[in-house]
């Protein structure tokens, strides 16, 4: 098997990781004895990834710019199996979750994590989180460059940064390597696109004060092109400005994108500028170019066989799959599969043990070791020969894994809502469920094309239901769920933040609202038409009186 291109941890990396374990299982031996209180406890096991969430406590693991090596999933499978109820969530963040740990087993899970250069550090807290990436990098037929040596040097820059531990709230930067948008780079709080000048050198653009939650906004232009040398100096720049001036009295107005909304684009620019001078005039944080190329050296292109374009065919179900998870690369002969964690039915998001091991070993034998996790909770396996399709799905078939949704209505992102989450308002899951079977069917979601459905348990917008054509959003009315309908939100390069319907529906309505929006949708649409495109040129209305109909606009209005 060859060896995957991904960084592995240098002495620092591994030193660090090894202290922060060994000095949490002390604070966990003190929890356990009573030494420590919940509230004292709390800002230390943050600091390590662990929640206490509505049932259990919960553990977030970071996957750096989403890219797992095979021996990684294979102890991600080990601790499912062994820590916690044999299964784990991979989430929009391209993190995985645990729900279930046991509080005086998680430093051996942190050791165990460790051992495959894992953590959980700065998972969770005020701080730079994990930093995400397109997960079609280094494969991707339209990349500039990949994106991941650009994210490893941001990791290593942000990791227990002195100046950045305790921002005024959470912090999320993401990178992008191509013109399309799969990274969702518009939503973040600080994202950076690799781009070429007029003079054909790349760099980079940075976007700043993107976000959902209560107060979704999308990221503005605040450097349109920042040389590679430049790039930790610019982004000091903007997180000094933000640790200077962003609201610490009020945890709602604390984000970036709510200083960025204030002082206006334009006062940011020209705060970061000043700054940006006078970290360039000391030349202190000045990015060698022989280190980048050293990280770089880790992502190299693997060694690709010699082949020509050939797409193997198969049986319906086999078609089907490669219909729509199977995606151009930028080799001959080689392909991007999707793995769909969205089986009708299914939670969005979740793997057992047993499918965890199962991918490990189509990694080793079909693509090279690697795989991806998408912020759309899917596996991707970034670089398989064409005429290994088959066997990857029928390997993919033989653990449930080969379901053909990827981009479809039934490819549903959800965040694990009021099932686990005790900030969540309503159930995410089951909303999920009921919506991927009412359109079940394969040859009708076919038809409808493209269809991103997003749902969120609460307005915090893990489920990032802002970014959906469609998005729902759980909320409590007098201890009843409800769920509202957003239509148009895109997370794409064309983003744009979805608009509410109107009143909320019950448990039992969402899924036939859903339904007689997407009939709307395939009455009047023209020729080449996706949902987004049909709402945007028709607007709300027409699909907002089909949604409530007139026995639920009578109901909401009475």
């Amino acid at each position: 098997m060859a060896e995957p291109n991904m960084y592995r941890y240098d002495e620092f990396d591994a030193q660090f990781v090894a202290e922060r374990t060994a000095q949490f299982r002390t604070q966990v031996e003190r929890r356990l004895k009573g030494e420590l209180n919940e509230d004292q406890f709390k800002p230390l096991r943050l600091m390590n990834g662990l929640y206490l969430q509505l049932h259990a406590y919960m553990l977030r693991v970071a996957v750096p710019y989403g890219t797992l090596s095979s021996a990684q999933m294979r102890k991600l499978a080990h601790i499912a199996r062994v820590y916690d109820k044999g299964y784990g969530h991979f989430t929009t963040r391209q993190n995985i979750q645990y729900n279930w740990p046991a509080l005086v087993d998680v430093p051996d899970i942190l050791e165990e994590l460790a051992s495959v250069e894992m953590h959980a550090i700065q998972t969770s807290g005020n701080c730079i989180r994990n930093v995400t990436a397109d997960h079609f990098a280094g494969a991707a037929l339209d990349e500039i460059e990949d994106p991941r040596p650009l994210a490893e040097v941001i990791r290593q820059w942000s990791s227990l940064h002195p100046e950045f531990v305790f921002l005024p709230r959470k912090f999320k930067i993401a990178v992008s390597g191509a013109p399309n948008d799969r990274a969702a780079l518009a939503y973040h709080d600080m994202a950076i696109e690799i781009v070429k000048n007029d003079q054909g050198r790349v760099g980079y653009k940075v976007l700043v004060g993107g976000g959902m939650g209560r107060t979704p906004y999308i990221a503005q232009v605040l450097g349109d092109f920042v040389e590679k040398e430049d790039i930790l100096a610019f982004l000091e720049a903007a997180m000094r400005i933000y640790n200077q001036q962003g609201r610490r009295d009020n945890m709602y107005k604390a984000r970036i994108k709510i200083l960025t909304n204030a002082l206006g684009i334009e006062e940011m620019r020209r705060l970061t500028g000043i700054e940006f001078a006078e970290i360039k005039k000391a030349g202190t944080l000045q990015l060698p170019k022989e280190e980048l190329d050293r990280i770089t050296a880790y992502f190299a292109a693997p060694a690709f066989e010699t082949l020509e374009d050939a797409m193997p065919s198969g049986d319906a179900a086999f078609e089907a799959w490669k219909k729509t998870n199977v995606h151009k690369h930028r080799q001959p002969g080689y392909a991007i599969a999707t793995i769909s964690l969205k089986p009708i039915g299914g939670v969005p998001g979740d793997a057992s043990a047993d499918q965890m091991d199962a991918v490990a070993a189509i990694m080793d034998r079909y693509s090279l070791g690697e795989i991806r996790v998408s912020h759309e909770q899917n596996l991707v396996l970034p670089h398989v020969r064409q005429k290994d399709l088959p066997a990857i799905h029928a390997a993919l078939a033989g653990f449930d894994l080969a379901t053909p949704n990827a981009g479809l209505i039934t490819d549903i992102i959800a965040c694990p809502g009021l099932d686990y989450c005790d900030l969540a308002n309503a159930r995410s899951i089951p909303i999920a469920q009921d919506i991927a079977k009412t359109f079940a069917d394969l040859d009708r979601q076919h038809d409808i094309g493209e269809l991103k459905i997003k749902i969120s348990g609460c307005i915090n917008a893990c489920g990032h239901h802002h970014a959906g054509h469609i998005g729902i959003l759980g909320v409590d009315k007098k201890g009843v769920e409800f769920y509202q309908l957003l239509l148009g939100g895109s997370g794409a390069e064309d983003a744009s933040i979805g608009q509410i319907m109107g009143p909320g529906f019950t448990e039992h309505e969402i899924a036939g609202a859903v339904e007689r929006v997407v009939n709307l949708y395939l009455a009047k649409r023209e020729k080449g038409e996706r949902f987004l495109d049909t709402y945007r040129r028709m607007g709300m209305e027409p699909f907002k009186n089909v949604a409530y109909g007139e026995e639920l606009y009578a109901v909401h209005q009475g």
